[in-house]
């Protein structure tokens, strides 16, 4: 009977009342750690002479790598500085300068460094552009915050007009800049010639959750959380050999640094397109996914295309998924080719 006293289970509420506290401490200590990694430095667009890095240390960190990684370059290539009202755009530029010009948007994230897999292929017979997001981690700096795909495809229409541009330009955009130039086609047809998606983020399909929760993850300050969360999004190119695996373990440098050097700012979020948006494209285009995509299930993504907007010419490839630039580089690059010569403007 002594056992059932209220005095007797003061303890038990005491030692539980301790642990929750120790356990909630311990979380708001992990939230403020993530915050802090996140958001410390400067502001977004508060112009220091290391603009737009979070300090001269992580501005020296970062170029150094990024020039070192540059050098993998495998062909000839010149780069430039193009200056536009939202910023400084970093170009490299390869292939032949009489050649039908490419321009290669990378992924978010991610910089011109994400086409080493195939650039030397598809410099063969196209002059090729590839960018650094004004927006994005890499050699471009922006000067202006940017919110919309409006604001996007603006850079873009400036950028196009500085490397002399006025149309038959071929777009290519992998991931988040899938997304930009299905926006940009939207925006400016006119100006293109065609069109590549190379597992473009969102634009036929909403993210899986499970994407959303492990992007969310890949945000915790280690580098043991984002390497698993790019494994896990890339483990067909993982899995495949050792030069694939060696393209993603260098991806995982190149962005794991670029999140820590960068100042923390909010890129405009990809959406959508609408039913009559994919029935207004007219501009000859490409989807290609992989049938292992994470971001979203590529054999319903080229089924809407094909019930919308049959134009849209749609490929889901075997064996991969986003990581189909890597894992199939050679199939890719040449079905890319063979779009773009298939049609080709005079």
């Amino acid at each position: 009977m002594h056992n059932n006293r209220p005095e007797s289970k003061r303890p038990i509420l005491k030692y539980s009342l301790i642990g929750c506290g120790s356990i909630a401490v311990i979380v708001l200590s992990i939230i403020v750690w993530i915050a802090v990694s996140i958001f410390w430095g400067p502001g977004a667009m508060e112009k220091t002479s290391f603009h737009p890095f979070r300090s001269e240390e992580a501005q020296k960190r970062y170029l150094s790598h990024y020039d070192k990684r540059s050098k993998e370059w495998p062909i000839a290539s010149q780069s430039r500085m193009i200056e536009t009202s939202c910023g400084h755009t970093f170009v490299r530029i390869s292939g032949p300068e009489d050649a039908p010009p490419l321009v290669l948007l990378p992924g978010g994230g991610c910089n011109m460094l994400i086409w080493l897999p195939g650039i030397a292929n598809l410099s063969e017979e196209f002059r090729t552009y590839a960018v650094d997001n004004v927006y994005d981690f890499g050699r471009s700096v922006y000067t202006d915050s940017m919110h919309t795909s409006d604001d996007l495809a603006m850079w873009l229409d400036e950028l196009f007009d500085k490397l002399g541009m006025e149309d038959g330009i071929n777009l290519a955009g992998l991931s988040y800049g899938g997304w930009l130039a299905g926006e940009y086609a939207l925006h400016a047809p006119e100006r293109l010639n065609k069109v590549i998606l190379l597992g473009p983020a969102a634009t036929i399909l909403p993210f899986r959750p499970e994407f959303i929760k492990k992007m969310i993850i890949s945000m915790i300050p280690h580098r043991y959380f984002f390497k698993n969360v790019v494994y896990w999004s890339l483990e067909d190119a993982v899995k495949k050999d050792s030069l694939s695996k060696r393209y993603v373990d260098n991806h995982v440098e190149d962005a794991y640094l670029g999140l820590r050097c960068f100042k923390f700012k909010q890129p405009p979020s990809p959406d959508v397109l609408s039913d009559n948006e994919l029935r207004s494209i007219k501009v000859p285009m490409l989807f290609l996914a992989g049938e292992n995509e994470k971001v979203y299930d590529a054999g319903k993504a080229a089924a809407r295309i094909k019930r919308i907007a049959p134009q849209i010419e749609t490929a889901v490839l075997p064996g991969c998924g986003h990581d189909l630039w890597i894992t199939e580089r050679e199939l890719v690059c040449d079905m890319i080719v063979e779009f773009l010569k298939k049609q080709q403007k005079i």
